[in-house]
């Protein structure tokens, strides 16, 4: 059975009432299970609590990250969190919730569930992109993308050393499974499941209709040449939360980190029942009928 001796505890950027109440509520609910906790630095500033711990070291204080929040407050922890080793679990206060999977109403029992060894790894695959010495984490996409225009932007694809294509567009998508259900899903492509090993690259508004989603292999090395020399209407980002500086002829290069993200869910885990209940996909027209 796993044992949790230390928690670490990661909470929404924005402090707000939901997120104190339950952030506290959790802290209560460790110290009677005699489980130290450690809060991130600036969750701890925001709850006026003893100093807290930067993330980027958050990992090697404690065995296990709970992040409280949407899945954009857990997609800001994994990008650091991934490369310390350490496991972490979702409460959901956000909205969709595709990774944060315990809801606040469970928390005691979830989380009980899970410190009791009770739970499933669920192990996803990290994007690293670099341009030149700029490096950026991305756990579900980094995205080329046109900005402050209406014009298309031109760019060259290579996978593996190999031309694939050119073409002009708003942009492009390289996303793992686990941003297949995220910006990658609104731009048309499809829903990949997590255990497969793959990435897939999603044009945003091609010119050439011709110009589909394209699923490759999971180790592909894949670089990105802009064309032209406008730099200033295009931008690289990272989960949408981190921008890397474009540097007129250096290519953007893109492949899977050495380091995966770790998450942890209570036994029982249904991946399929999360995309019924997120993506509004109903059930038979009579419920409880079988077709």
């Amino acid at each position: 059975m796993a044992t949790f001796q230390t928690l670490g505890i990661v909470g929404k950027q924005h402090d707000d009432p939901p997120t104190r109440a339950t952030i506290q509520r959790l802290v209560g609910h460790l110290h009677r299970r005699a489980i130290a906790v450690r809060l991130e630095q600036q969750l701890a500033a925001a709850l006026n609590a003893a100093p807290g711990v930067p993330l980027s070291q958050l990992g090697h204080h404690c065995d296990l990250v709970v992040v409280v929040g949407g899945d954009g407050t857990l997609l800001h922890a994994a990008r650091e969190i991934s490369a310390q080793q350490i496991p972490l679990v979702g409460i959901n206060l956000g909205r969709l919730g595709f990774l944060v999977d315990v809801s606040p109403s469970d928390l005691e029992h979830g989380l009980d569930r899970i410190l009791d060894g009770e739970f499933e790894v669920d192990d996803r695959s990290v994007l690293d992109a670099r341009i030149e010495g700029a490096r950026g984490r991305a756990v579900n996409d980094v995205v080329i993308h046109k900005w402050n225009t209406v014009r298309m932007i031109e760019f060259e694809t290579y996978i593996d050393g190999r031309f694939v294509n050119a073409q002009r567009s708003d942009g492009l998508i390289i996303s793992t499974p686990t941003g297949s259900t995220a910006y990658a899903l609104s731009g048309g492509g499809p829903l990949i499941h997590p255990r497969i090993d793959a990435l897939v690259l999603v044009p945003i508004c091609p010119h050439t209709l011709s110009n589909r989603p394209l699923v490759v292999a999971g180790d592909s090395h894949i670089e990105i040449r802009i064309c032209g020399d406008d730099l200033e209407q295009v931008r690289v980002t990272c989960d949408g939360q981190l921008d890397l500086p474009l540097i007129p002829g250096a290519p953007v290069r893109i492949e899977r980190s050495a380091h995966r993200l770790r998450l942890l869910h209570p036994r029982g885990h249904d991946h399929y029942a999360i995309l019924r209940a997120k993506l509004g996909w109903g059930g038979h027209i009579r419920a409880g009928v079988p077709c």
